[in-house]
């Protein structure tokens, strides 16, 4: 089966902001994220204590980041679309960062939609990286590389089968004519984190599964990458 392997060109702009020491806009086709990472030193109570940190997530579309006008999500209003997600970009952000040599500090990621066209939660994952690696930079900076809590680097990417063919990175157009529909979350040494696959009225065999999963690793590869140059200088591996 032909195969859409290339991405939707990626534009990251970071320092967007001035007050988060770790401010993202990241755009990947038309669907554009600011991702932004605060530190406060202390954590849940569940882990006042233990010596181990957290890092946890936020998301949230804007209202117009759809033709038709979202409204804003306000405390017990948060439906189970957003809950699910930034449940899903916290836990793929702390695979990568060992939490004990973050110390008593909580990080949140902050990933605001500001556009969407597909593939927001991947996007949020990428972009959120690099707003981390961004706000850890500065405060572990100065300390020998064996004292980083961040030990991999992480990403995500869409994958589907569209007209009977594997495609990567998918906008919404895309998306919603998807039989099959798949989010890849790896590391950039290559491990998963997780995998989110559906038939969308639809099913997919054996081998259709192992050709996304290769498609999909090599868009990860791609976007650690651009990662890794973005970054320059804090890049936070060895």
């Amino acid at each position: 089966m032909a195969q859409q392997q290339s991405l939707r060109p990626v534009k990251i702009k970071r320092k967007f902001t001035r007050s988060s020491p770790g401010s993202v806009l990241y755009q990947c086709g038309e669907t554009i994220v600011l991702c932004t990472a605060s530190v406060q030193a202390d954590v849940p109570p569940w882990l006042a204590g233990s010596g181990k940190g957290w890092v946890t997530a936020e998301y949230n579309m804007l209202p117009h980041s759809t033709n038709k006008r979202k409204p804003r999500e306000r405390g017990h209003k948060v439906d189970g679309r957003t809950t699910e997600i930034q449940r899903l970009i916290g836990r793929s952000l702390r695979a990568v960062v060992d939490l004990h040599l973050l110390g008593e500090r909580m990080v949140t990621v902050d990933c605001d939609v500001l556009q969407a066209d597909g593939g927001t939660r991947t996007a949020s994952i990428t972009g959120g990286f690099i707003a981390l690696a961004d706000a850890l930079h500065a405060e572990f900076k100065g300390r020998p590389r064996t004292e980083h809590p961040i030990r991999d680097s992480i990403a995500a990417v869409s994958v589907g089968i569209v007209d009977n063919k594997p495609r990567l990175d998918l906008d919404y157009e895309q998306d919603f004519a998807a039989a099959v529909d798949m989010n890849v979350v790896m590391t950039g040494s290559g491990r998963f984190v997780e995998i989110q696959g559906t038939g969308e009225e639809a099913t997919f065999d054996d081998q259709e599964l192992s050709t996304m999963l290769k498609l999909a690793k090599s868009g990860i590869q791609q976007l650690t990458t651009i990662q890794k140059e973005s970054l320059g200088k804090h890049w936070p591996l060895a």
